[in-house]
């Protein structure tokens, strides 16, 4: 017998026919002899249609309220969810966050996990209940106030109470079949991957792919939990994200073929049209300017990516410096920018929300060289120009022309022989 921590988006629970569906996955699991707790998300768009009733409400919500509000859509699912259960003979217990023991800090929207104590989970469990628990919300001891983690909470929540349980995996479920090398709907020859490494997923969420949140990665490598990304649609095995010194496991190591147990030197491409490019122009070229100019960005609360500098004019002695943000906070960047303009003595700013950021991620770039050259030269080949470019130990980023990114990513996609025998199928069409 194993415990098995399963989570189910949005898509997966999105009607009532879905939530049947699911409850009859989670049953046959339970039928396996496993031990089941299942984090869920709001149903379909729940939490969408919330925000967009909060805005015609009150435009600028107090946010213990917004939360209070948002979390409301999880409860509706997990409810759901164990009734459909119970109506297949078997028992299962709802939790909200607070009732699972997810502790929180108290920032409402973006709450972090400080601690997870599974008191009634456990004691549910040890009576042979299925576990429901409601994703995206926790709760602070100090403030006792509901909190919701921020975008993938959900993931995080079910990574969290896999660690917390010493779960014997994670599994994630979506509309897709696994963690593919590109996007699907971007790239259709997309091939779904047996085994990703959870370094290289954690660049692969950092820089656009939205099957598995970057919070919910990170939070598994460091408390060494096993991931399964999979569909709620199919019976694929799907993806499992390895931390440091975790074994392919036997059912699907039995299915590798021998080349493919060789570590890849590409293991995907992601793409990512949510960012915006600011360029701050006429730049003093003196010691200090660029620690001003961040330093002003960095208390605006947006969150830098990536950032270029150019060579500085000898006849003025000025140079322009580029940096990408995400694009709710490109106007916070301006604002606060466009307001230290006279002290920190730039002449303009220019801001360009038409942008695509391509990225390379595979640790065999360690040690194999020319990954670069064949990533330009096919770009080369199509045509796409290219305006900056940043890089780690096992990444090469691009930013592109926003409508040109699409091409880009199926160009490199075959320039690096990622793209499969047959297109890649999304079962619900969202990704989530």
């Amino acid at each position: 017998m194993a415990l098995i921590v399963q989570k189910y988006g949005g898509s997966s629970v999105a009607d009532a026919e879905s939530i049947k569906r699911v409850a009859k996955r989670i049953v046959d699991t339970r039928r396996a002899g496993h031990d089941v707790v299942v984090a869920v998300s709001a149903m379909g768009d729940t939490t969408d249609e919330l925000l967009d009733l909060a805005h015609q409400v009150a435009p600028i919500s107090a946010p213990r309220e917004l939360d209070m509000l948002l979390s409301s859509g999880e409860r509706i699912s997990m409810a759901l969810l164990a009734m459909a259960i119970h109506s297949m003979g078997f028992e299962a217990r709802s939790f909200t966050g607070s009732q699972a023991g997810m502790i929180t800090d108290a920032t409402h929207g973006a709450a972090r996990i400080v601690d997870v104590t599974p008191v009634r989970l456990r004691e549910a469990l040890d009576e042979g209940a299925i576990v429901i628990v409601a994703g995206f919300q926790g709760f602070n001891r100090d403030t006792r106030d509901v909190t919701t983690l921020g975008r993938g909470g959900s993931d995080t929540t079910a990574v969290a109470l896999a660690a917390a349980l010493d779960a014997d995996v994670c599994e994630i479920y979506s509309d897709v079949d696994g963690i593919y090398t590109a996007d699907p709907r971007v790239v259709p020859k997309a091939r779904k991957l047996d085994v990703v490494s959870a370094e290289e997923m954690l660049e692969l969420a950092a820089n656009g792919a939205k099957v598995l949140y970057i919070r919910a990665v990170e939070y598994a490598r460091r408390h060494g939990v096993m991931i399964n990304a999979r569909s709620t649609f199919s019976s694929s095995q799907g993806t499992f994200v390895l931390g440091a010194g975790m074994s392919i496991p036997a059912a699907v190591a039995a299915t590798l073929e021998e080349s493919a147990m060789e570590e890849p030197i590409v293991a995907g491409v992601a793409t990512d049209l949510g960012q915006a490019k600011v360029t701050v122009v006429g730049v003093p070229d003196v010691p200090g300017k660029a620690a001003e100019i961040f330093t002003v960005v960095a208390k605006s609360g947006a969150n830098v990516d990536m950032i270029v500098q150019n060579v500085s004019a000898a006849a003025t002695g000025r140079t322009d410096i580029s940096f990408t943000v995400p694009k709710p906070d490109a106007s916070l960047a301006l604002r606060a920018l466009a307001a230290e303009q006279s002290g920190i003595g730039f002449e303009n700013l220019i801001h360009d929300d038409q942008i695509g950021k391509l990225s390379v991620v595979g640790a065999g770039m360690r040690t194999h060289s020319g990954v670069s050259a064949t990533l330009f030269e096919a770009l080369s080949t199509t045509g796409v120009n290219i305006e900056m470019i940043s890089t780690s130990e096992i990444r090469i980023s691009v930013v592109v022309r926003g409508d040109d990114l699409a091409e880009a990513a199926r160009v490199v996609h075959t320039a690096f022989g990622l793209d499969g025998d047959v297109e890649a199928v999304v079962h619900a069409g969202t990704g989530r």
